[in-house]
C-alpha cells in the first residue's frame, strides 16, 4: 500500500525500453499535466530524470519533495521564532486577560516582571517544533497535491483545484501537528505558567513526570482544530489569490515577470491568506493556550471557562502576527525555490482535453 502511494505521489510510471534506448522515460502525469499544462517538467526523451535547462531537479521527484520539506523548515522555523515576543504576549492575553489587558499592556507587564530576556521565553520549543511542522506541512502538501491529482485525473484536478488544495493541505497538516504537539505544549507551558520553567530542557522532563506522554499530546485534538482549518485556508487562499493577482492585477504573465516581481506577488498573496487564516483558527488557538496552561483540563472544559467572548481574546495581535507570519513564510519558501533552482509551475491552465470537450459542447 505504501509503495503504491509513493508510486502515485512521484507521478512516474515505468516505460518499456526500446532497442534505441536503455533508459526508462518518466511519463508526465497527474498534477504535472493538469496544473502545469503546456510545460514539459520531466524529460520526454534521453536520460530518465533529466530536468529542464536551469532546473536543479525534476518536478515530482524525491529530490523535489525533499527540497520542498527543507524550504518548509526554513519558512516555518525562522518566522515563528522571530515573532516569539508577540506570540508570548498573545498567549498571556488569552489565558489571563485581567492581567494582560491588551498587546501594549501585555508587553509592559512582561518587560516589568521578566525584562527583555523574558520576551524570548519559549524560543527553543518554538524553533524545533515549527521546523518539524514546516517540514511536514510544505513537503507533504506537495506530495498529497500530486497524489490526489493522480487519483481524480487531469480535468477534475483543474475544475476542482480549490478542493484539491484544501484536501491536500488538510492531509499534510494532520501529520504536521503530530510532529508539532510536544513542542507546542512545552512552549505554552513555559510562556503562560509563571515559575514553571524557563528552558525546554527543564520543562519537558517536568511535564513528563507530571502527566507522562499525555502531557505532550493532550492538546493534539484542539491543535488539529486550530491548525487544519488554518492550513487549509493558508494554502487554498494563497493558491487562488496568486492566480487572481496574475489574472487581474499584474499587467503581464508570470513567465514574463522577474524573480523579484514574482516574490512581491507571493508576499502580497501570503498576507491576504494570513488574515483569513487568523480569523478561522483563532478560537481553537485560544483553547490550546488555555489547555496547556492548566493541568488535567480538557478542551471542552477550557472552552466553557473562556466563554464565547474569551475565545476571541487576542484576535487583533494574532491577525497582525499571522498575516505577517504567513506572508513571510510564503516569501521564504518561494525564495528558497528560486535559490535552489527548483521547478516553479505557472498558475493553473485548462488542460487541452477539457478545452476540446467544452468547445464541442458549446460551453467555451
Amino acid at each position: 500500500m505504501f509503495s503504491s502511494f509513493l508510486t502515485r505521489a512521484l507521478c512516474q510510471n515505468s516505460a518499456p525500453t526500446t532497442p534505441d534506448t536503455q533508459h526508462e522515460v518518466p511519463i508526465q502525469m497527474g498534477l504535472v499535466k493538469s496544473l502545469v499544462a503546456g510545460r514539459t517538467i520531466a524529460a520526454a526523451s534521453a536520460t530518465a530524470g533529466k530536468t529542464e535547462e536551469g532546473d536543479s531537479c525534476t518536478f515530482g521527484s524525491p529530490h523535489y519533495f525533499a527540497l520542498c520539506g527543507m524550504g518548509g523548515i526554513l519558512s516555518c522555523g525562522i518566522t515563528h521564532t522571530a515573532i516569539v515576543p508577540l506570540d508570548l504576549v498573545k498567549c498571556r492575553i488569552q489565558v489571563d486577560p485581567d492581567k494582560y489587558r491588551n498587546v501594549f499592556h501585555g508587553f509592559k507587564v512582561t518587560l516589568k516582571e521578566d525584562g527583555f530576556r523574558g520576551l524570548a521565553k519559549g524560543w527553543a520549543p518554538t524553533f524545533f517544533g515549527y521546523s518539524m511542522q514546516g517540514l511536514c506541512k510544505f513537503g507533504l502538501y506537495e506530495v498529497f497535491k500530486v497524489f490526489y491529482t493522480d487519483l481524480i485525473g487531469d480535468e477534475n484536478a483543474f475544475l476542482f483545484r480549490t478542493s484539491l488544495y484544501l484536501v491536500a493541505s488538510a492531509s499534510a497538516e494532520f501529520f504536521a501537528d503530530i510532529a508539532l504537539s510536544p513542542m507546542e505544549a512545552a512552549k505554552v507551558k513555559i510562556q503562560t505558567t509563571p515559575g514553571y520553567a524557563n528552558t525546554l530542557r527543564v520543562a519537558m522532563p517536568k511535564m513528563y513526570a507530571e502527566e507522562g506522554v499525555y502531557s505532550f499530546y493532550k492538546s493534539l485534538v484542539p491543535l488539529w482544530m486550530r491548525q487544519i482549518p488554518y492550513t487549509m485556508m493558508k494554502f487554498a487562499c494563497f493558491e487562488r489569490t496568486v492566480e487572481l493577482l496574475y489574472k487581474f492585477v499584474v499587467p503581464k504573465p508570470r513567465s514574463e515577470c522577474s524573480k523579484s516581481e514574482q516574490l512581491v506577488v507571493t508576499f502580497a498573496a501570503g498576507y491576504i491568506a494570513g488574515v483569513f487564516c487568523a480569523i478561522v483558527s483563532h478560537p481553537a488557538d485560544t483553547v490550546v493556550s488555555k489547555l496547556n496552561q492548566e493541568k488535567g483540563s480538557t478542551a471542552l472544559e477550557a472552552a466553557r471557562k473562556l466563554g464565547m467572548a474569551g475565545l476571541w481574546k487576542g484576535l487583533m495581535p494574532r491577525i497582525v502576527m499571522i498575516g505577517t507570519l504567513t506572508a513571510l513564510q510564503w516569501f521564504i519558501y518561494d525564495a528558497f525555490k528560486v535559490a535552489m533552482r527548483m521547478p516553479r509551475p505557472p498558475p493553473p491552465e485548462m488542460p487541452e482535453s477539457l478545452k476540446k470537450r467544452l468547445q464541442a459542447e458549446g460551453k467555451l
